[in-house]
């Protein structure tokens, strides 16, 4: 794959987060047909009911449905594939299910680089821009990001403080797309 060549998803992915949007299905609902859905559970107990929820919300959008590092779950409910944290990465080598998509969250070019090693189908790069997520870390900048996803031999998409303003200021730096929790897509 060419470096910050479009790759096999769609130009959006989002990813749910239970704190800031607890009603999952109605979150799902909003996003655009034709766009990635990450479910994040965290390990909540309702996990499952709403995996097949969301299966049951994809396959009527056209959502492409990936469950957070938690393989078992995405084979259960019928997912697309398995999203996995940068802190989990090596967990994929030996437990992602074969023949689903996998993505991957880097914070580095490092990350970025032992996401490509896997063949992920996308690798998530964060933070960006600055953003009010917990625990996000200092932005790495659109130049820096930019040159990182030009460096890395799988489709890289651009994760924290999207915004469409922002999306914007990303074009023609790398990018095979943005992934967003709270933008407004």
């Amino acid at each position: 794959m060419a470096r910050g060549s479009p790759g096999p998803l769609p130009p959006l992915i989002v990813l749910t987060d239970p704190r800031r949007y607890p009603d999952i299905e109605a979150f799902a609902e909003s996003i655009p047909s034709r766009s990635v859905l990450v479910h994040r559970h965290f390990g909540r107990p309702e996990a499952a009911r709403e995996a097949h929820a969301l299966r049951r919300i994809a396959d009527r959008t056209g959502l492409i449905l990936l469950i957070a590092a938690d393989p078992t779950l995405a084979l259960q409910c019928g997912a697309d594939g398995v999203h996995w944290p940068e802190r989990l990465i090596g967990q994929a080598r030996t437990r992602h299910p074969s023949g689903l998509i996998l993505t991957a969250s880097a914070h580095s070019r490092r990350g970025a680089k032992r996401a490509a090693r896997l063949d992920a189908d996308a690798v998530l790069l964060s933070p960006v821009f600055p953003t009010r997520s917990p625990g996000a870390g200092r932005p790495i900048g659109i130049w820096r990001a930019g040159a990182i996803a030009r460096s890395v031999a799988a489709p890289v998409y651009a994760l924290g403080g999207i915004t469409p303003e922002r999306a914007a200021r990303l074009s023609g730096l790398g990018f095979s797309g943005v992934a967003a929790v709270s933008a407004a897509y």
